[in-house]
This record gives C-alpha cells, structure tokens and sequence, in this order.
C-alpha cells in the first residue's frame, strides 16, 4: 500500500535569528523540497506553511509560518518534515523510491522469490536494488533495463533477470 506521506527532510540547525531553519533533503534535491507550500512534521504529519524557502550549499532554508525567532527555530531541530504525495503530479512512468521498499522480488524466467526490497541505494552511475532474502541474507541488483525487467504496484512486485553470475554466492 502506498504511504500518503513521504519523507522528505530532517532539520538539522537553525539559520539567523528569524526562525529559519536548515533542512537536511532526504529527495532528490533541496530544490525539490523547497518548491512546496506545506510540509507536514513528524509521524502525526503537523501541517507546516512554508513562508519562503531557498537552497544553500545542498541544504534547504525553510520559514515556516508561525516560527519567528530562533527559540521556536530550535525546538524543530531533528524534526522529519514529511510530503503529501497529492502535492506532487509525477511523469509517466516514474515513482517514488519509498513505494518499492518492501515489495517482493522475484525472478523474470523462473518465478523464483528472491525476497523483498530494503533499500535503493544511489550509486551515481545506476541505482542498486539492495534484497533481504528469507534467510537474511543481502542481495545486490544493479537498476538496469537487463536486469530490471519490470516493477507491478498492482502486485507489488520487481521482476528482475540477473546477470548471469550476480547471485551465485547467495545459495
């Protein structure tokens, strides 16, 4: 099932004497974090109204309404700031990361389960498909169109083909 709120920052340190504080991005880039109107903090999703924000050095500088001086500022440090997905129109074809964590995955030719998604680690180069096998164990598969074949929200499933050799050590 697809969350409604997803996470997207943590703040880190206060900035200035405003209120402003500095958000760690935990998406693609502080730009993206700073194009929303509301955030909403921790696990009970609090709305927070932006009053303006801008990038710093990979970082983003929020004002939130309501949060005028560095006292209010410092009682959010560590807060998770969290979007409402209904806030975001994605492309065709695309998908947050936080909706393929847990599906299973399984194998494109034999049907077998490897195990679930734990993680997508960003390489830079490619994305990794980090699996949690039944037994524990951890299971490496680069997001590439040989590998990947392809990725069911209806029955939150990853088909992968691994290349020849990949999982050998796994058994």
């Amino acid at each position: 099932m697809k969350k409604q709120f997803l996470e997207i920052g943590k703040i880190v340190n206060i900035h200035g004497l405003g209120g402003v504080v500095k958000v760690m991005p935990w998406c693609d880039s502080a730009e993206f974090l700073c194009e929303f109107e509301t955030l909403y903090r921790g696990k009970t999703h609090i709305p927070m109204e932006i009053e303006r924000a801008s990038v710093q050095k990979n970082m983003a500088l929020v004002k939130f309404r309501g949060v005028d001086n560095p006292d209010q500022a410092n009682a959010l440090r560590n807060a998770v700031l969290y979007m409402d997905r209904d806030d975001v129109e994605l492309e065709e074809g695309t998908f947050f990361i936080q909706d393929l964590i847990g599906m299973t995955v399984k194998d494109a030719d034999t049907g077998k389960v490897y195990g679930r998604l734990r993680d997508v680690l960003q390489t830079g180069a490619n994305d990794v498909y980090e699996i949690e096998t039944p037994e524990g164990k951890t299971l490496l598969a680069p997001v590439i169109p040989d590998v990947v074949i392809a990725q069911d929200f209806e029955t939150d499933t990853i088909t992968i083909r691994p290349l020849k050799g990949l999982f050998d050590d796994a058994d």
